[in-house]
């Protein structure tokens, strides 16, 4: 009786929560869109949890997206792509998708894995000569100070999948191999096309041998560079005519080739007040300038559910087959079985083939089912695909946090609500 008041309660504080969020039209991915695939009771909470977020100034805006069983069943455009403008968030907005590019470069490379171009027990020298050179720390001291030594056996492009291969890149502490690997950060404006920034991924020493434990940072970076030179072509190019356009993605691509006047989503954070307020650091140079594999690409919610449903579809969508159902089998598989995000004190996940796997449902934090797959980026973008429950899930927004942003927990709660 307890819970079901305070389920009762919930319900009536979202409905007071409810602002302008619009239910646009369903889209038609997969085939048919499916309304009657999710009950008017879920359909009104996940109304009331993302117009929530905007009314109460938590956030500027979401789109979100939700199939099952291969066909769309909800739909949200709530707040604001361009809080000074007054822009309303659509379909058509643009975001930058930050890490959930992750999984989009995972296909690419698995794509010329099917072909038979690549091999993912290949050295990674042989398309990047550089790092045969490359050394790997092999002790420190207590000031943080590092020996290093050259690799018994080298970086592998499974390496660069698992997120095993031993390269950093994202941490921010003072730590003197942190530093190191942020002097430059890959990202930073002015340092020249996708091949040049990895020659300066493969000047560093690796935190440890490849294989030895899942670490988050520019494998995927590295990746795309592979991806150009096995398939002899940019990366862009490459996921333009290989993925994109067969699958109908015509909004995604990176930075440099969004029209100046297609609908874009502003970047937000929060003032030490806890204010939204304009975040431009990232307007001139993030994913400009270079094909970053790692963070750089932008889309759409529509395009990124076809790329989505594509995976839960067995690698194939709207009669176009993009990876052998062995091979999506493979990268959904739990490669890693521990230790991912686990520096953050979450437990439970493992890892695939350049997504998140849930290893096991009863340790993480997290809703879900063992064998989920996911991934989320910086921004507050987030994707999730549950074969058991026949269920894609993906939200968008544009949110770098701060410390007074408050936890992202929006789009975990979509998830929730919309599992059956």
């Amino acid at each position: 009786m307890r819970r079901a008041r305070v389920r009762i309660a919930l319900l009536v504080l979202l409905a007071l929560a409810a602002c302008g969020g619009e239910e646009p039209p369903l889209p038609a991915i997969g085939g048919p869109p499916d309304r009657d695939g999710l009950s008017s009771l879920r359909r009104f909470a996940l109304d009331r949890v993302l117009d929530a977020r905007v009314t109460s100034g938590a956030r500027a805006g979401f789109v979100a997206l939700v199939a099952r069983r291969g066909r769309v069943v909800y739909a949200r455009t709530t707040g604001w792509a361009d809080l000074e403008a007054r822009t309303p968030m659509t379909l058509d907005t643009r975001f930058h998708l930050a890490s959930m590019s992750k999984a989009i470069t995972a296909v690419a490379a698995l794509v010329l894995v099917d072909e038979g171009r690549l091999d993912l027990e290949a050295p990674l020298s042989d398309f990047v000569p550089a790092f045969e050179a490359t050394m790997v720390v092999t002790g420190r001291d207590d000031a943080g100070d590092f020996e290093t030594d050259f690799l018994d056996e080298p970086i592998r492009i499974r390496h660069l999948l698992t997120f095993t291969s031993g390269i950093g890149g994202y941490a921010e502490t003072d730590d003197p191999l942190d530093r190191l690997w942020r002097s430059p950060d890959i990202e930073d404006p002015g340092l020249g096309s996708l091949a040049d920034r990895i020659e300066h991924v493969a000047s560093r020493p690796l935190y440890e041998r490849p294989g030895e434990r899942w670490r988050y940072g520019w494998s995927a970076d590295v990746l795309a560079r592979v991806v150009e030179v096995a398939a002899g072509a940019p990366f862009d190019v490459f996921l333009r005519d290989r993925i994109f356009a067969p699958l109908g993605m015509t909004r995604t691509g990176f930075p440099d080739d969004v029209p100046a006047d297609a609908p874009f989503a502003r970047m937000y954070t929060h003032d030490e007040a806890g204010d939204l307020v304009r975040e431009t650091r990232f307007d001139a140079h993030y994913g400009r300038g270079w094909t970053p594999g790692g963070g750089g690409m932008v889309g759409t919610a529509p395009d990124y559910m076809r790329f989505a449903l594509m995976l839960a579809n067995e690698g194939a969508l709207e009669g176009v087959r993009i990876l052998r159902e062995e091979t999506v089998a493979e990268m959904m598989r739990l490669h890693v079985p521990s230790g991912v995000l686990a520096d953050m004190g979450i437990e439970g996940l493992g890892w695939g083939l350049g997504v998140s796997v849930v290893a096991d449902d009863t340790a993480t934090p997290m809703p879900s089912t063992r064998g989920d797959v996911w991934w989320s980026g910086r921004f507050g973008t987030q994707f999730w695909i549950s074969p058991s429950k026949e269920t894609v899930v993906v939200v968008l927004q544009q949110t770098e946090t701060s410390e007074t942003s408050g936890l992202p927990w929006a789009p975990v709660a979509v998830q929730v609500l919309a599992m059956p």
